[in-house]
């Protein structure tokens, strides 16, 4: 019995069609060997079972199914015999188990082990969204639904790979194609089944994953750069006068345009209570004091936080939960009280802040409440990226903290909108799971997890590209969750403002050249006016050979470098914050342009680089005001102007394990690198963000 029911091995790689009856497995399985000019083995049992009921007009009985199971083992084995690389099976042992149990809530053993020991490359289980053909042995139309449910569950019970095919027989075959067609490519790069349906259900496309491991393989190469951006020389210093003026242009022609604010506020606080974290695993508060620890780890950081806790917004609110816990509090030594303070900051039972993003913690103390960056951030689109009273505000979030926002924002956006007369609509979305990229082991190859599926990992803020990728707005204001402050938002309303109409001045004048192109109105006389402003205004580096272009490739040149997404970046002085900063910088065509540049882009061992990172005179703070329609008002997409070779390659651990992770080139690094970018040069006002929670304390998070 077990020799009948055994699976001829072969290289010919076999496509189950799995599914309930009148699903269009049949249909499918035809069209398939037909594509692939290859041959199809049929269902056994409908020929088998139509037979019966034309001779002895019965149905299928249980003793019917091993001799059912027998016959498609022995139609499947022959038809390897012809196949031509691919066979696709109309049915499968499995299905046949399935509706063994389903009617007689029974299934042979001999047939339960074969169903099971059956291997197929992969499983397409086809949906119910196909009408039901009735015949002679279909009986169960109205159990569809629950039928459907039995047979995926038999997949992933029995750990078979398997994508659901939907839609018409046009929408299914088209996307069997290309499923096929994918998982060979997968196999070839040395994916299981199981590997290539994880990839497929992450929507990560094959291209991208081949085009990582041949970077963890061979590196990213460092930036080269070439001098340091400074003020007249990449970076534009501008008078007060002048920043009232461009401010004063935006509030002229903000009416007409739809602005949107646009927040990454997905970053976990973990960093925020990180020197707190250690103390808590470290401090033993039955054999040392407080300040022996601060001694022996030099953990300044603490004695900060200590010294000003009463100064946090949410001290108050610690305080009183701890002596309603604690009757004897007020008798305690200083030493346990603080010690239990934090506890209690951190304890996931609590308030638990170090688990919880930035976005939803109490940043700043006001006469009647506690504000949350959201609170201060709904304020400052109000003030600034709003036009006819309305604005537009999009966080960009993790999907399992959105009722957290959601319920700050319902608790707070109605005050907001009355204090400021201004309805703000608010937006989010999460970073997209086929922008995660695989992992690797220090051998470079793929990294697994203790059940052997691949690892995957978020691909860092570079990722949001896609995300700014689906806003529609004219002007799109792109700041950081934790760069808010309580204070002289009045000032930050103003240089942001400022920044916003630089770019439509700029934008302007980049349209009217483009229009001129398009409408073969440029004269060859203007040329040399054009390139002055390029250079100087957009501070976009000419080639070299320009001056020897026809006329015709000196147009389509100036085409290309302007016809490009815009972005207005506020630089600060560097005060010694670690991140990124503007410079100068070398492509690998040797073409030199303005880019925000990472320290871990730069190579270091290298006297000159690390000279020119030195000299760096700003930083980045993360203050971008950006344009991203082209000059007949469609929407670029951003994809096509990111520097795919500017990546990060970290080190992470999992189970105990190293591992090598790959990050996209960053938002606001090579993510916009082939933008026109112009650096202007900020108050450090601007500039707060909250790295560690002692930041809280600084003046501009304090109150007046």
């Amino acid at each position: 019995m077990e020799e009948n029911l055994k699976q001829q091995h072969s290289i010919i790689s076999k496509i189950a069609l799995f599914g309930p009856e009148s699903t269009g497995k049949t249909t499918l399985a035809k069209q398939l060997a037909a594509h692939f000019q290859t041959v199809w083995a049929p269902e056994f049992a409908r020929d088998y079972l139509q037979q019966k009921w034309d001779t002895t007009q019965q149905i299928c009985e249980p003793e019917d199914l091993l001799p059912i199971a027998i016959g498609q083992t022995q139609l499947e084995n022959q038809a390897l015999l012809t196949a031509n690389k691919f066979l696709f099976c109309d049915t499968c042992l499995l299905v046949t188990k399935v509706f063994s149990e389903i009617y007689y809530n029974f299934c042979d053993p001999a047939l339960d082990k074969a169903a099971r020991k059956h291997k197929y490359d992969l499983f397409f289980l086809t949906d119910v969204d196909v009408p039901w053909e009735k015949d002679d042995l279909r009986d169960a139309p109205q159990q569809r639904e629950m039928t459907f449910d039995v047979f995926k569950k038999a997949l992933i019970d029995n750990e078979k790979p398997f994508i659901t095919l939907s839609g018409n027989p046009e929408t299914r075959l088209k996307k069997a194609i290309k499923i096929i067609e994918d998982l060979m490519q997968a196999k070839a790069m040395g994916f299981s089944s199981h590997d290539f349906v994880q990839i497929y259900q992450k929507g990560i496309h094959l291209e991208d994953i081949h085009n990582h491991l041949d970077i963890f393989k061979h590196g990213i190469a460092k930036a080269i750069l070439e001098k340091p951006a400074t003020k007249n020389d990449g970076i534009i210093k501008l008078t007060e006068e002048q920043f009232q003026e461009f401010s004063n242009y935006f509030d002229t022609r903000k009416e007409s345009l739809k602005l949107l604010k646009f927040v990454p506020a997905s970053g976990a606080a973990s960093r925020m209570f990180k020197f707190l974290n250690e103390f808590l695993n470290e401090f033993d508060i039955e054999n040392e004091t407080i300040n022996s620890y601060i001694n022996k780890k030099n953990a300044s950081s603490l004695t900060v936080f200590l010294t000003g806790m009463e100064k946090f917004p949410f001290f108050e609110t610690i305080d009183t939960i701890l002596k309603e816990l604690h009757p004897d509090f007020s008798a305690w030594e200083n030493d346990q009280k603080n010690y239990h303070f934090i506890k209690l900051l951190l304890d996931s039972e609590y308030f638990n802040f170090s688990n919880k993003p930035k976005a939803i913690l109490p940043f700043h103390k006001y006469p009647t409440h506690t504000a949350t960056p959201i609170e201060e951030h709904l304020n400052e689109s109000a003030l600034y990226a709003s036009s006819k009273n309305v604005s537009h505000l999009h966080f960009t979030i993790s999907d399992i903290h959105q009722s957290q926002f959601e319920k700050i924002i319902e608790d707070e956006i109605r005050k907001v909108e009355t204090k400021t007369q201004t309805k703000i609509n608010i937006t989010f979305s999460f970073q997209n799971p086929s922008t995660d990229t695989i992992a690797v082991g220090l051998d470079n190859m793929p990294f697994r997890n203790d059940i052997g599926k691949l690892v995957f990992r978020p691909a860092g803020h570079g990722a949001l590209i896609d995300n700014l990728n689906q806003m529609d707005a004219d002007v799109v204001f792109i700041k950081n969750i934790d760069n808010v402050i309580q204070n002289h938002i009045e000032i930050i309303t103003l240089y942001k403002k400022a920044l916003a109409g630089i770019l439509l001045n700029l934008q302007a004048r980049v349209f009217q050249i483009l229009n001129q192109i398009e409408t073969q109105l440029l004269l060859e006389n203007e040329i040399p006016t054009i390139i002055d402003f390029v250079q100087k205004d957009l501070n976009i580096a000419i080639i070299d050979d320009f001056s020897k272009y026809t006329l015709e490739n000196k147009i389509l040149y100036i085409k290309e470098i302007l016809n490009r997404p815009i972005r207005i970046c506020g630089m600060v002085k560097n005060e010694g914050e670690p991140g990124g900063g503007p410079f100068w910088v070398r492509d690998i065509k040797g073409n030199l342009s303005l880019q925000i540049i990472e320290t871990s882009q730069i190579d270091l061992n290298n006297p000159m680089q690390a000279q020119i990172l030195a000299d760096a005179s700003h930083f980045n703070p993360v203050d971008l005001v950006c344009a991203t329609k082209d000059f007949q008002g469609n929407k670029f997409d951003l994809n096509q102007f990111v520097d795919h070779n500017s990546g990060f390659i970290v080190y992470k651990s999992k189970n105990g394990k190293e591992l090598k992770a790959y990050e996209l080139p960053g938002l606001w690094n090579g993510a916009m690198a082939k933008w026109i970018t112009v650096f202007v040069e900020v108050p450090l006002i601007t500039f707060n963000p909250v790295k560690t929670v002692n930041d809280l304390l600084k003046p501009p998070h304090q109150p007046h």
